[in-house]
């Protein structure tokens, strides 16, 4: 029967062939049709609960193993399925990297007709107790106590969580003791469904913000200073910063050892590194050491002064500019072989910016990515544009998730 004649939800059995990007098994329907499976695993004989159906695919999601992988674990976490996160705990976390490096080696062919480096790694951590920063809702007070929760999966209601798994202890913590009187301390309603960012700075100290927290407040405890190596970096619960500080330094390091590379080969100079999407000048302020001109471009207002503070005091010409990246570009010529740093969004470079990127004098490029589909998808017009990969890692910040960052250096 097509797929947009069945009366869902409709139960079938099916054979996963592999997993592919976002963490869902990949089979076919009778008569062809491809089927994105939730919680299936490559080799597994399922029953599937058909859930929606397109003109050329479907999604559904198990309700029955019949023939188990030998890889599939029991969720650690009893709200698996119900929270919107950890989509991967069926899977063995000593085997998810294995899965991970087969996804995108696969994107990668599929997106920009290119293999990766055979050389390719993907750096991991720890795969539980990770993670310092998250959002969580707040359901109101019980025992004088404040009651969170996280979205459900595939919906905007909400599942309370006392503790996570995948958490920071200081994180758990907080999820535990919170008390809503120092929490909302100058607010005089407190909604239900409000959202709090909450960030652990490594050390257990959990900085948090939610909109419509009073100046006064927002300046006490929203803001952290986390060490990187000898560098303090200040940031806060208010602006991105990355999830997993212990594998953090592991794409510093890379990222270090790929300045020093280009520097050494010729291939670029100490003259001039460029920082786009700079967030809280994260990269240019561990790398301000290693170039004699520094320039972060990022549109965040709030971002930019957290820049301003990271970039302080060091030697060289600092510019911390608030502007879109690809605005930038195109107003500033890049007339020297300057480094170029990228970390955009999920969506990728926009296409202005890569078009002015290609047409500067700029001949080396640091891409680190939180999407490895835009990253190949940019990576095939950086090609065509003479550039060629020199070097691919991958970083598992995420474990027990599908989402892998990446870091690509390009040069022409």
């Amino acid at each position: 029967m097509p797929i947009n004649r069945y009366i869902f939800p409709v139960v079938c059995e099916l054979s996963i062939e592999k997993l592919v990007q976002g963490g869902e098994g990949f089979a076919r329907l009778p008569g062809g049709r491809v089927c994105f499976v939730r919680g299936g695993l490559p080799g597994e004989r399922c029953r599937v609960e058909l859930t929606t159906g397109k003109k050329d695919f479907a999604r559904g999601r198990v309700v029955e193993v019949l023939e188990k992988s030998a890889d599939r674990a029991q969720p650690k976490c009893p709200l698996y399925g119900k929270c919107g996160g950890c989509s991967l705990q069926h899977l063995d976390s000593a085997k998810q990297v294995t899965y991970l490096e087969h996804v995108e080696r696969e994107n990668f062919k599929r997106i920009a007709h290119e293999e990766l480096p055979a050389e390719f790694i993907i750096h991991q951590g720890e795969p539980w107790g990770y993670r310092n920063r998250a959002r969580v809702v707040y359901l109101g007070d019980r025992d004088g106590h404040c009651r969170f929760g996280f979205r459900k999966q595939e919906s905007n209601g909400v599942v309370a969580v006392e503790s996570c798994p995948v958490l920071t202890p200081g994180l758990n913590d907080f999820l535990k003791n919170a008390k809503p009187p120092e929490i909302f301390r100058g607010l005089k309603h407190v909604p239900r469904d409000l959202e709090l960012n909450i960030f652990d700075d490594g050390t257990g100290r959990v900085a948090y913000y939610y909109r419509g927290m009073p100046e006064a407040r927002k300046r006490e405890c929203s803001v952290s200073c986390v060490k990187i190596g000898a560098k303090q970096i200040t940031s806060g619960a208010s602006v991105f910063f990355q999830s997993n500080l212990s594998l953090l330094p592991r794409l510093v390091q890379s990222v270090r050892e790929a300045v020093d590379e280009g520097i050494a080969s010729g291939a670029a100079t100490d003259e001039w590194l460029i920082d786009l999407f700079s967030g809280v000048g994260f990269f240019a302020a561990l790398l301000q050491d290693k170039f004699r001109r520094v320039t972060t471009v990022e549109r965040d207002s709030l971002c930019l002064e957290y820049a301003k503070v990271n970039l302080s005091g060091m030697g060289g010409v600092v510019e911390n500019v608030s502007a879109p990246a690809e605005e930038w570009l195109v107003k500033n010529v890049v007339d020297v072989p300057a480094t170029l740093i990228v970390d955009p969004p999920r969506t990728g470079l926009p296409p202005e910016a890569l078009d002015a990127i290609v047409k500067s004098s700029v001949n080396r490029v640091i891409y680190v990515s939180c999407d490895p589909v835009t990253l190949a998808r940019d990576f095939a017009k950086f090609r065509a544009a003479g550039f060629a990969l020199k070097r691919a890692e991958g970083f598992a910040f995420y474990p027990q998730t599908p989402h892998l960052e990446m870091m690509f250096v390009l040069a022409r």
